[in-house]
């Protein structure tokens, strides 16, 4: 195990304490694969994430194996062993697989992946890496992104393998590179959002010689495909500081690249100091976004705390009094985010939720902090459908001021519009708001039969349950048969 002590094998470290009890618990699952490889004449590793993770006392049950075997032979030893196995990377090298074993009491499911040593490199034009297979592990590991994720633990023996000073990278938080950052850069340059992420998610920082790389070669990320960067991004939204990941993707100049509408938010302050700084504004929200999170990182709020300022720079005005507008930028932002997400690949209803949230981020500050009308409240739950809670989340991250005095109000207004969703949604069910009669009362009534009739009738019944609150047949009756005769 790492820098064990010849002298005093005892005297291991907190660190290597953690990894022991990490690699133990695994134990049943890995021992028992590398004596497969070893019986069928190969060898076999942990490697990358999964030792890191070990050294960190976090590793879970995804664990990342390398082989000298070439892809074939690791299908050969894996398929008798494993309750499933997978193909979809082996073009890369690597075959997935799935086992369930016992661990102390319990019995856990662990995702495996295998790869054969290998390395790769992407040429100027292709947004696919070119594989080729390597002999020993140390060639192998020197083609990995970072040296915390160069190491290996050899199995079933638990030699511990670093050759590129992990561990001490790992004990003082930094992100290196194996060798030059430009050589693994250009090796995949996806690899630069990689470090932003993983500065995010570890709380690592950046050594200077790979940000000064990053900076250099920022324009590569674009040979990388949009589902890549996509993945990535994500990651690096979703991890514990996304904003120590974000800080960095801007100041490299990869940001121009992959999500250029957030470096866009840094706008110039006017001559007075009139109007505060959109970019930090937008961090800040996501960060308080983040804190009102109850069940984990939610993807759908971030990217909407994240994009719901981005309409700022387009709809910039200065007016005559001195003043900085900003109108309608929620609209305009919307229809950015939108156009921003799909480029990068995300799911029609991911983009339609988020570019939602920006649209109606400002709604609640349209009605000031004066009391709602009931009117006013059952619209805001309509519009906002079933990203209502999220829109509450959203709404109360946005207000950044350092006025305590004001930002007290903001949240008592808000309080009681909250407040007042609750008593009409106990009264009038305000999660189905629908007519108080259908499409067949509709026609029935007026005598008429499917076409453009029946649904204005029915927009105009709605916009007066909107309006109005829940009637009673008679009364809804009444009322379609007055509309039906204006139109008539």
């Amino acid at each position: 195990m790492p820098n064990a002590n010849e002298d005093n094998p005892s005297a291991l470290s907190q660190v290597q304490r953690r990894a022991v009890s990490e690699l133990l618990r695994v134990s049943p699952v890995a021992d028992d694969l590398a004596r497969r490889f070893q019986d069928a004449g190969f060898s076999l590793a942990l490697v990358g994430g999964s030792v890191r993770d070990a050294l960190l006392g976090r590793l879970g049950n995804d664990l990342d194996f390398t082989t000298d075997a070439r892809p074939e032979d690791v299908l050969k030893i894996v398929r008798p062993w494993a309750d499933a196995v997978w193909e979809v990377g082996i073009a890369f090298g690597t075959v997935g697989a799935q086992k369930e074993a016992r661990v102390g009491d319990t019995v856990q499911r662990f995702q495996i992946e295998v790869t054969t040593y290998r390395s790769e490199a992407y040429d100027r034009t292709s947004r696919k890496p070119e594989v080729s297979y390597g002999d020993s592990i140390e060639e192998d590991l020197v083609r990995r992104d970072f040296t915390v994720n160069a190491m290996a633990v050899a199995l079933p023996e638990k030699e511990f393998v670093d050759p590129h000073g992990g561990l001490d990278d790992l004990a003082a938080r930094v992100l290196r590179t194996p060798g030059t950052p430009e050589a693994s850069f250009s090796d995949d340059p996806l690899r630069m959002m990689r470090a932003a992420r993983f500065a995010a998610q570890l709380d690592f920082e950046v050594a200077p010689e790979v940000r000064a790389a990053m900076a250099e070669m920022a324009g590569r990320i674009e040979i990388v495909s949009a589902e890549r960067v996509r993945d990535e991004l994500n990651k690096l939204i979703l991890s514990a500081h996304p904003r120590e990941g974000l800080t960095l993707l801007v100041e490299s100049g990869l940001a121009e690249y992959v999500l250029p509408e957030l470096p866009a938010l840094r706008l110039e302050r006017d001559e007075h100091h009139r109007h505060k700084d959109v970019y930090d504004h937008t961090l800040i929200v996501l960060e308080q976004a983040i804190a009102l999170e109850e069940d984990g990182p939610d993807l759908t709020l971030r990217l909407a705390a994240l994009l719901h300022d981005i309409g700022k720079p387009r709809t910039r005005r200065f007016e005559k009094d001195g003043r900085v507008s900003f109108h309608h930028h929620e609209v305009v932002g919307a229809k950015m985010t939108k156009k921003r997400m799909t480029a990068l690949k995300y799911s029609n209803d991911l983009v339609k939720d988020v570019s939602r949230l920006v649209e109606l981020h400002l709604r609640f500050h349209g009605y000031g902090t004066g009391e709602w009308t009931d009117s006013a409240v059952r619209r805001y739950v309509r519009d906002a459908g079933p990203l209502l809670t999220r829109l509450h989340k959203l709404t109360r991250s946005d207000c950044t001021t350092r006025n305590k005095r004001k930002a007290a109000a903001l949240s008592h207004a808000y309080d009681g519009l909250e407040d007042r969703i609750a008593q009409l949604q106990e009264q009038e069910e305000l999660d189905a708001i629908r007519p108080d009669l259908d499409g067949n009362q509709i026609m029935e009534i007026l005598g008429v039969a499917p076409g453009p009739a029946v649904g204005k009738a029915y927009k105009h019944l709605l916009e007066l349950r909107l309006e109005n609150g829940p009637m009673e047949y008679d009364e809804a009756v009444s009322a379609l048969k007055e509309w039906w005769a204006e139109q008539n």
